[in-house]
């Protein structure tokens, strides 16, 4: 007979910190027949708080009744828990405007399995990369965008967003800014990629400010999309070096390898539930 294949879970939890936490869920977790395969943990002493992410296999077919089990100390810890199904590929939205560096790195990096993601569709402002998209075999979606049409375009986004049960909006140098009661509704859900080593250079043309004031750093930031523009929770952050003889073209195509290098990354943690919140800050496990 051919040996079943361990179901595997990831377990994603925060809660007020104290003693016993970790004994309590290695508890359940074997009495429910799950070895544990990797274990993360952090303690916050600024807000007393504890993250834990737990990557575990069901090796006896107990795990059924996992789920109800920690239902059942949650009280007891103040948890705020979640069971993921680790084979579950969490459903995509990727949206871009004119520049498509990251959406190309993206479908690039899923076409050759490591990217653990089911994009379900592209959308954009433009038409520019519909043949790229579909190329992948992935739906194009294209949704113009006035400040007329704004509120339209809006209600069309997320019905688009319902109807494919999307778990994660990638922003891929997409341009436009979302209402703050869309980012509200997509709170650590929504993914943005600044082109811009934050708090540095906002704007339009980070890198042509980067030039003019002459650094010798310039870099990327990966962060949640909240209402305050570029300013959600970090991510993932990089950088490269740069020198006086560089103009800013260099530096926006320099620029362009870090943006897509740390927006994978970041697209990477979320997929694999790495990423917890802690106020405006984030816990990242690697």
């Amino acid at each position: 007979m051919k040996k079943r294949k361990p179901v595997e879970y990831i377990l994603t939890l925060t809660c007020p910190d104290r003693r016993g936490i970790v004994r309590a869920i290695s508890g359940v977790l074997a009495e429910h027949g799950c070895n544990i395969l990797d274990s993360a943990q952090f303690s916050d002493p600024a807000t007393n708080t504890f993250f834990m992410r737990v990557h575990c296999a069901d090796e006896t077919g107990e795990g059924r009744g996992l789920a109800d089990a920690l239902a059942g100390i949650a009280g007891t810890f103040e948890l705020q828990w979640q069971l993921h199904d680790a084979a579950r590929r969490p459903r995509v939205l990727l949206m871009v405007s004119k520049m498509g560096h990251c959406l190309n790195d993206l479908l690039f990096r899923h076409s050759i399995g490591s990217l653990h993601a089911d994009i379900r569709a592209v959308a954009s402002n433009h038409e520019d990369f519909r043949a790229l998209t579909r190329s992948h075999g992935i739906a194009y979606h294209h949704l113009p965008v006035s400040a007329e049409t704004r509120v339209e375009q809006e209600a069309q986004l997320r019905a688009l967003i319902e109807g494919e049960r999307i778990d994660l909006v990638v922003l891929a140098r997409y341009m436009q800014v979302l209402s703050p009661a869309l980012c509200r509704d997509l709170r650590g859900r929504a993914i943005n990629i600044h082109h811009s080593f934050l708090p540095s250079f906002k704007g339009a043309q980070p890198y042509t400010q980067a030039h003019a004031r002459g650094v010798k750093l310039i870099g990327a930031t990966a962060h949640f999309v909240t209402d305050d523009l570029d300013e959600g929770p970090i991510i993932e952050q990089d950088v490269i070096r740069v020198d006086h003889s560089m103009g800013a073209k260099e530096f926006a195509a320099l620029g362009r390898d870090v943006e897509s290098v740390v927006l994978a990354r970041a697209v990477n943690g979320f997929l694999q539930h790495r990423i917890l919140l802690n106020g405006d800050r984030t816990i990242v496990f690697r």
